[in-house]
């Protein structure tokens, strides 16, 4: 059985099982206690847990990630919410030099079971400082793994996953999705970490993407059908650990790749997709994988700027028709 709620419910719904399964398990973060979290995602957690599980902090993200840390090499197992990632990399150093290298720097004594999660990518009408694409500039080192998915469904499984993984978790969301609404199965169920998902099969050209640029993606798929054009269309869900084997099958059969990234172009996870491709599917494309992603500028306020920053379906769709008539 299965119900239809939003993607901010499937999120609270995965930490309310897993905080009432373990009690080692808390949450802790800006706002997400006497106001119910930023958006709404922890709405009546305190209520059920209580001030020492669901835990009010500082506006201090370095301060309380580095709480964070130190909790799960004793043992707990905290899930670290921010307001937003673009003020998380003011937490890097705890992120990325601690949590990440816990387990190999102590010869694997301490692990850290750690899920460090909250809203990713830009918003609308928002400041340069708040409006960093999904993953531009993330640094991924070994030891970390990072979740980023549009469908409720997958959200609630992959987030349980993420709690009961022994090893640091980066989950990354949308703002701008918390509303979005899909099915979710009622009862226990969850959803492996660094396993893709075809979305929509096709013949033709595959299509690689990942969180909110999941549904212009869609949309581009839904046009091309009208003109005649097939394509399948993969849904990442874990930038890491990849899933490369999905990916490279579907380019084996379809011989054509579009990849959609809402990060900048350089250095991105569209350069790491089209490197894996290239590398092991290159004799099967029959023509350039070809990446569609946001500008390479900052992104501003404007309406008319957001629109011509991000990926779109009508992008999309022109970029298939450039790799189709090669």
């Amino acid at each position: 059985m299965a119900r239809k709620i939003a993607l901010r419910d499937a999120l609270r719904e995965a930490m309310t099982e897993e905080m009432r399964r373990d009690d080692t398990v808390f949450l802790l973060g800006e706002e997400v206690a006497q106001y119910n979290g930023a958006y709404k995602v922890s709405k009546g957690m305190l209520d059920e847990f209580g001030p020492e599980r669901v835990i009010d902090t500082p506006i201090a993200e370095l301060g309380f990630a580095g709480i964070g840390v130190g909790a799960a090499m004793n043992g707990l197992k905290p899930i670290v919410e921010f307001m937003t990632w673009n003020f998380a990399v003011l937490a890097f150093d705890q992120i990325v030099n601690n949590a990440a290298k816990t387990l190999s720097q102590s010869a694997g004594q301490y692990s850290c079971p750690i899920v460090f999660r909250g809203p990713s990518a830009p918003p609308v009408s928002s400041p340069s400082s708040t409006a960093r694409p999904s993953r531009a500039g993330w640094p991924i080192p070994p030891g970390l793994k990072v979740v980023s998915c549009t469908d409720p469904a997958d959200a609630k499984g992959l987030l349980k996953s993420a709690i009961r993984d022994p090893d640091p978790v980066c989950f990354m969301e949308s703002e701008l999705l918390y509303g979005y609404e899909g099915e979710v199965p009622e009862g226990e169920y969850l959803v492996e970490i660094g396993k893709a998902a075809v979305r929509r099969a096709g013949t033709d050209v595959t299509l690689v993407s990942y969180n909110k640029m999941m549904l212009p993606t869609m949309e581009a798929a839904e046009l091309l059908e009208k003109e005649g054009i097939s394509a399948e269309v993969i849904d990442l869900r874990t930038i890491r650990p990849l899933d490369r084997k999905t990916v490279i099958e579907s380019v084996k059969k379809t011989n054509r790749c579009v990849v959609i990234d809402e990060s900048w172009p350089f250095a991105g996870i569209s350069a790491e997709v089209a490197y894996e491709i290239q590398k092991s599917a290159f004799d099967y494309l029959d023509a350039p994988v070809i990446r569609v992603n946001a500008a390479d500028v900052n992104l501003g306020y404007a309406a008319p700027f957001v629109e011509e920053f991000l990926p779109n379906a009508a992008k999309i769709v022109r970029a298939v028709k450039q790799v189709s008539y090669v």
